[in-house]
């Protein structure tokens, strides 16, 4: 086994029939942009019935058709914040808890900000959804000096009755073409096996639609719902971005 291996993301996702949602981060090859790509997939009525939709500089996620949401409260959230040279992306409502605990740090005069994302999801727990107790994941982006450096989180059940909260947290310096792919689940089933393990590594090519279109193409047909993919460009801030909803 190596444990080095970079695989791309359509081999990594290509024939898996759910993977749940998914949050990539890693560098592009040429070494000169942050990539972000954040996609939800659906097995029942209520997940599926979701779309993605930019407000500013944020993504939110709204119900396609409201008359059918059965519990809002897993998916009405923003899974994309920005919090100055700060990038949040998550599967719930807990980018709203680490944008307020980044907010916090500011007006204290930054203390404590380099462990605010910990800081904010050790308030927060699984999803309470058993017997799955879908994961939290979660990732910030934090640019700077022309560079930036990334976080990727995970919360799980610590056992099948939802009786405790394991809480892991991965700290990267990027490498050029390589990034970090952290899931929900692990695939199929009843319940469904949670992510094991490390975050995976995956390839970041330059160009953000091979990059957009290698997750699309590749997520399972039946289950993918929407697909969000953000470049920033290292030296300016500014960025690229491509979204698709599945529900027109």
């Amino acid at each position: 086994m190596n444990i080095y291996e970079v695989k791309s993301m359509g081999n990594r996702i290509h024939g898996n029939e759910y993977v749940g949602r998914g949050i990539v981060i890693g560098k592009t090859e040429d070494g000169t942009k942050a990539a972000i790509a954040y996609f939800i997939m659906g097995r029942s009525e209520n997940s599926r019935n979701r779309v993605f939709k930019k407000e500013g500089d944020n993504l939110t996620i709204y119900p396609f058709d409201e008359s059918k949401v059965e519990d809002p409260s897993l998916i009405i959230y923003n899974p994309v914040m920005v919090n100055e040279n700060k990038t949040i992306v998550t599967n719930g409502d807990q980018t709203s808890t680490i944008y307020d605990v980044m907010e916090e740090a500011k007006a204290m005069g930054g203390k404590g900000m380099g462990f605010a994302f910990e800081k904010a999801l050790k308030t927060r727990e699984f999803e309470p959804d058993g017997p799955n107790w879908t994961p939290r994941i979660s990732g910030v982006v934090v640019l700077k000096n022309d560079d930036f450096f990334y976080k990727l989180s995970i919360l799980k059940s610590a056992d099948a009755e939802g009786s405790a909260c394991n809480r892991f947290t991965f700290d990267y310096n990027p490498l050029p073409g390589v990034g970090h792919f952290i899931h929900t689940y692990v695939t199929n089933g009843n319940p469904i096996p949670t992510f094991q393990g490390e975050p995976e590594r995956v390839s970041i090519p330059d160009d953000i639609d091979e990059f957009y279109d290698d997750i699309w193409n590749n997520l399972d047909e039946n289950n993918k719902i929407s697909l969000y993919v953000r470049y920033i460009d290292l030296k300016t801030g500014k960025y690229d971005d491509r979204m698709i909803n599945k529900n027109k």
